[in-house]
């Protein structure tokens, strides 16, 4: 898989400079990326604040600045997830495109560099599949062809090895089961995680074999 980017470096990029370059100061720190906690996050936490609702009362192009500035510090959204923040605080449509337009063009929202970041992320954390990081990409608000580009930096190849770093993982505790358990253990564990079901019953069926455990009844059978 050829590396475009990772979350850390996607959370640094996205830190308020738009901020600190209007006024003179430097930008804000970010929070730690590391791990889920980078991620854009759970709707809750865009819960507004007293500091937000009273920094600029009679500006509203200010207060949505703020709003997404404040956001955005140390944690990369996507247009969509600050387009809803700032629905909720009763910011008008047309301010909230007019922010939205200026900050996608300093590069503070940039939903391509967010799916990249979150595919490279969340395959390597979590050993998500293509098609479970789409869905994961959808609900952040993310265009369908962004999505398509972000996935298209995993191949089936990789796919299958981060299958087979799963499955080994796992085998270990379920040994001592029936054979049958096991089977459908590992592979619910994969179907989980967004991955094919052919791919998945043929790592399964091949770590099994390892082990010496007799899985010719396996051809042609579904999950």
């Amino acid at each position: 898989m050829t590396r475009r980017t990772d979350w850390a470096e996607y959370a640094q990029s996205v830190a308020p400079r738009e901020r600190g370059d209007r006024d003179g100061a430097a930008p804000a720190r970010t929070g730690d990326s590391r791990g889920d906690g980078a991620y854009g996050g759970d709707e809750g936490s865009l819960s507004s604040s007293r500091a937000e609702k009273g920094e600029h009362p009679g500006d509203p192009v200010e207060r949505a600045r703020a709003i997404c500035l404040r956001l955005l510090t140390g944690t990369p959204r996507t247009r969509k997830q600050l387009a809803d923040a700032l629905r909720k605080r009763e910011i008008p449509d047309d301010v909230a495109e007019e922010v939205l337009s200026r900050f996608e063009e300093v590069g503070l929202i940039n939903d391509g560099a967010f799916a990249d970041a979150w595919v490279e992320s969340r395959h390597h954390g979590r050993g998500l599949a293509r098609r479970a990081l789409a869905r994961e990409l959808l609900t952040k608000g993310v265009e369908s062809t962004l999505i398509d580009e972000a996935v298209a930096q995993l191949d089936s190849e990789q796919e299958e090895a981060t299958a087979r770093e799963l499955v080994a993982r796992k085998l270990r505790s379920t040994r001592g089961l029936d054979r049958d358990k096991r089977i459908r253990r590992l592979a619910g564990m994969l179907a989980r995680k967004g991955y094919p079901e052919g791919m998945a019953l043929r790592v399964v069926r091949q770590a099994l074999e390892k082990e010496g455990e007799d899985t010719e009844f396996l051809d042609g059978e579904e999950f």
